[in-house]
This record gives C-alpha cells, structure tokens and sequence, in this order.
C-alpha cells in the first residue's frame, strides 16, 4: 500500500508531536504492509499554519526522512503537502510556495468543512488553469459534499482526483462521513484511500484495517487500484486508473448498478 495523506513530520503542526511519534508512525505503517508514505503537513491555513516550501519544511522532511530510513528501511518517505485552500493558491503554486506531491503535478488541496460549493469549485477550475492537477483531501467530509455528492462528480469531469480517508470507512468521522464515503466508493468516484494520520495512537498509519473491512464487499483489484496503484501512479506523476462510471443524471440522483 501508498498513503499519499499523513501528517508524519515533527512539530510542523497537528499531526507528529516529535521524532518519536514520526518513528512509530513509520513502524505502525511498514508492519501493516504500507511501503511508501506522503509526508503531508498542513500548509496556508491563515493564522494557524503556514508551512510553505522552504529552509524549515527542507530541514524538517530530510532530517525525518533520514531517521525514518534508519529506523524502517523498508519505508519510503516522500514529500508533499496539504494545503488549505485560499484565493491565493494558484499564485502560490506557480511561485514555487507549495511542495507537490513528490514533484508532480498533484496537489493535495482541502476546504473549510463547511465551505461555500461554488468557491470550491472555481479554485479547483484555476488550478487547473496554471497546470496542476487537485487531489481533493477526505472529499467525503465536507458538509457541502455530503449534502450533493454529485458535486464530486463535476470535480472528476474538470480532471481532479479524489481521495477519502480510511477512517471515513469504519465510522471514525461519523455516520455522514461514512455513507458519502460508500456512495463515492460505489460510484466508482474515489481516486485513492489515504490515512490522514495523525498520531501513532489515534487516526493512524494502518490502512490495513480499512482494506480487510472493505475486501468483504468490494474485489481485490478494485482496493488494490485505491490503495496501491493510483496511490503509486499519483507519487510517480502518471494518471491514476480509471473504472467504469455510474452516470448521474441530477433530476433522478444516482442510478442503481445494473
């Protein structure tokens, strides 16, 4: 498995307090059967986190991924962020302020919980228009998102990516979190399923909970696209694969699989 959504590096905000949470982060992951981790912290969030790409991020994300390397050689380290959306971050990707995933076009990108939709939706379309490609962070738990899950839809149309958090899967962020996560799921919608880890102890690095629980409805090639091969193909700049579609019509809602 890839996660491309922790907050493992120390002290850079909510997530790793220190190194040794990052260790048993790194451990918790390489025992579960994760290979490669996105170090993710939280960047742009006004008055809170700032974490743009520089001396400080550069000092911290080498100085982890060393220990890391030591401590779990099996464990690849990678670079990126998750930024909060503000009306800037077009002119912050192109001044080089924000790290994407691993030097690609991906971007992790997150909203307000309870965002306005259609602010939303015009800053995915001008990130677009300056190249980059949005990865929409726990899609499934945004309150705009739970009330009109063919908003995601759209997102897909425009060429975004979408990722759900595995907690969203077993209840850990609510029952509306939960039942958008399946109705995205089920209609072939999601990109990649991440941790969004946050501690060694709670909203951790094992995504093997979350595979086994949905390997009970759902084939081994479609999980292993979610948690595996889109992940890797984000981290190499490649285009995730793509399923079939259930197709939306907005006067009927979603369709029943036929």
């Amino acid at each position: 498995m890839i996660d491309i959504h922790t907050h493992i590096l120390p002290g850079l905000d909510d997530g790793a307090a220190d190194i040794y949470d990052s260790i048993e982060m790194a451990a918790l992951a390489h025992e579960y059967g994760t290979k490669a981790i996105v170090a993710t912290p939280h960047c742009n969030i006004p008055g809170i986190y700032g974490n743009y790409f520089g001396k400080e991020y550069c000092r911290v994300f080498k100085e982890t991924k060393e220990i890391i390397q030591r401590e779990q050689p099996g464990l690849l380290l990678l670079a990126g962020m998750e930024v909060y959306t503000t009306e800037d971050v077009p002119e912050l990707l192109t001044d080089g302020k924000i790290f994407p995933i691993n030097r690609t076009r991906y971007v992790l990108m997150e909203f307000d919980f309870a965002e306005d939709p259609d602010f939303a939706d015009r800053m995915l379309r001008r990130v677009r228009e300056v190249r980059a490609i949005p990865v929409v962070a726990h899609a499934e738990r945004y309150e705009f998102v739970q009330d009109a899950p063919e908003i995601v839809w759209n997102w897909k149309k425009i060429g975004c990516e979408i990722q759900v958090n595995k907690g969203s899967f077993l209840g850990r962020f609510g029952t509306r979190a939960r039942k958008t996560a399946f109705e995205l799921l089920n209609h072939n919608l999601v990109t990649a399923v991440a941790s969004d880890a946050h501690s060694p102890v709670q909203r951790t690095t094992c995504m093997a909970d979350a595979y086994e629980h949905l390997r009970k409805e759902y084939s081994r090639e479609y999980l292993d696209a979610l948690f595996h091969v889109n992940p890797r193909n984000i981290c190499n700049g490649r285009k995730p694969v793509q399923f079939r579609k259930i197709p939306f019509e907005e006067e009927y809602g979603w369709k029943e699989r036929i």
